[in-house]
């Protein structure tokens, strides 16, 4: 075996692209042309995948090549050590990854960079007296070298130790990201990523997220885009998901899915979360109701400040809008509202009813939603609480939900 690899190594380039070796004319022993090279193919190896073989087209069929007979292989000719009747016409085998048809071209998840990047080539060498796929090209140098405009340098390359194959075979590909590295990304960032990649490769990404982030990425996605990732989970998977987000959000999707799938999630999820989702599924979602979130901070007027500070800190880490604090009587009917300010700058022992402002800017619940955003836009609100005919408190609409209101839809979720 040594002496092999001391033969064929010198005979074999240490550095070469695959779209330097594709379509090349491959030579018999005696340097009769008798095909082109199709693909080849790669098996594990200990860093990175090792070419085992290439297929050659020729006119008589599809021939499978091993390595070890191959006897010269570089930018100008490849050559083998026997002639075309020593080989049998193949097909390509079941299973089997082939560097070409299966990595070429595809796009690999660069989380560093929060994008998606395709691979234009496909960088080959020797590592360990094995020659195998080192690294793919995402730049646009490899871009212009398969389109063969002469000697191209380099262009970015991607080492494969840092590439992992999100399934058996190499044709859907991720940067190596470890579970730290995905906490430390802003959702928006994730969501960017999630916008940009397959169905397939949504899920795998979102697995590697605990709910609560995955609530917040899907969060600021839109909305088409959220309904088919949670159309896509196992619906115990999407009931937790749903669970983490805000139940506004979570109405807004099952709102728009299958009602079996629909309740089928609502039926897994937990009971107060699965209340409160249901109770906004039947508002109209062009209306207050529809627009509402039924996470808010309220006490009684009899509360004091310290009471609502202790509160705040208890309820915060699950409620949505913490900047205002509703003040309900024993029947939860609406009487004041205090902002975080209000709070700072009274005394301990305040009374909410004392501090609060009585009767505030409010909408009913069946409300148009244009005239809730004139609401907020007119007194500068941050969010508007939603009341029926009664003066129930039902829910509060924040200033994000009005601002999708008002964006283009193009622009909704993109902010």
């Amino acid at each position: 075996m040594n002496t092999e690899q001391t033969i064929m190594r010198p005979m074999i380039t240490d550095d070469i692209f695959l779209s330097e070796l594709l379509n090349r004319p491959v030579l018999d022993r005696r340097g009769n042309e008798i095909g082109k090279i199709k693909d080849l193919n790669v098996i594990p190896g200990e860093t990175f995948p090792v070419v085992e073989g290439l297929y050659l087209q020729s006119p008589k069929g599809l021939f499978y090549i091993p390595i070890p007979d191959v006897s010269v292989l570089n930018k100008r000719y490849i050559s083998l050590q026997s002639d075309i009747s020593t080989y049998r016409p193949v097909q390509y085998r079941q299973g089997e990854t082939l560097v070409g048809k299966q990595i070429m071209d595809k796009q690999v998840v660069d989380v560093n960079g929060v994008k998606v990047v395709r691979v234009n080539d496909v960088h080959l060498g020797w590592v360990n007296n094995q020659f195998g796929l080192i690294a793919i090209d995402v730049g646009f140098g490899g871009l212009l070298r398969r389109m063969g405009f002469g000697r191209v340098k380099k262009g970015t390359l991607i080492s494969w130790q840092y590439l992992k194959p999100l399934e058996a075979g190499l044709d859907r590909l991720t940067l190596t990201v470890t579970r730290t590295a995905l906490d430390q990304m802003h959702p928006f960032d994730i969501a960017e990523i999630l916008s940009q990649i397959s169905i397939q490769e949504r899920s795998t990404l979102l697995d590697a997220l605990d709910k609560e982030t995955a609530g917040d990425v899907i969060s600021e996605l839109d909305e088409e885009t959220q309904v088919n990732i949670i159309k896509q989970m196992e619906p115990e998977k999407a009931a937790d998901v749903l669970e983490a987000m805000n139940p506004d959000e979570a109405a807004d999707i099952l709102g728009e899915m299958p009602d079996r799938q629909a309740k089928e999630i609502l039926d897994l999820m937990e009971e107060e979360d699965a209340a409160d989702v249901q109770e906004l599924l039947e508002h109209d979602e062009d209306t207050a109701g529809g627009l509402m979130t039924t996470d808010y901070l309220s006490l009684s007027p009899d509360a004091t400040m310290e009471d609502a500070i202790r509160e705040i800190r208890l309820l915060a880490p699950d409620i949505e809008m913490i900047y205002y604090l509703y003040v309900l009587d024993t029947e939860d009917r609406l009487e004041g509202v205090l902002s975080l300010k209000d709070l700072l700058m009274a005394s301990p022992y305040e009374k909410l009813a004392d501090i609060m402002t009585a009767n505030p800017k409010k909408v009913l619940v069946d409300a148009d939603k244009k005239e809730v955003a004139e609401l907020v836009s007119k007194y500068n609100l941050i969010a508007v609480p939603v009341v029926d005919e009664e003066n129930h408190l039902l829910g509060i609409i924040t200033v994000d939900d009005i601002v999708d209101i008002l964006l283009p839809t193009p622009l909704r979720k993109k902010r």
